[in-house]
């Protein structure tokens, strides 16, 4: 695998805990993903929906094979989040997602689409 390009919101982002696991890794830029999902707060940390009208605020980073492992066992992926590329005005980004609608209901909106 080649360096792929990863879109963090939550934890990951430079100011907060996990940001760590991303040292070495080329920043690229903040963007915002499309107008197509909806963030929610698990108390510590973020997840957003494949489904609404917020777009997220985003730092995007380019991982290599190395980073991208880690990252998929810090969001427990495919078992917790799911990933999927999107397309930002950064080019193309892997973004974690949870899927399980039905967990969804029982947690906060973030309507801003940012993490603080």
């Amino acid at each position: 695998m080649s360096a792929q390009q990863v879109a963090v919101y939550g934890s990951l982002l430079s100011n907060k805990g996990n940001h760590c696991l991303l040292e070495g890794s080329k920043y690229i830029g903040t963007t915002l993903t499309p107008p197509e999902y909806t963030m929610y707060s698990l108390g510590g940390f973020p997840c957003i929906a494949l489904e609404g009208g917020t777009p997220i605020h985003v730092e995007v980073y380019e991982v290599d094979e190395s980073v991208f492992g880690m990252l998929d066992r810090l969001e427990g992926y495919p078992s917790f989040y799911n990933r999927k590329e999107i397309e930002t005005e950064l080019g193309t980004a892997w973004i974690y997602y949870i899927s399980d609608v039905n967990y969804l209901g029982k947690l906060n909106v973030v309507t801003s689409g940012r993490w603080v």
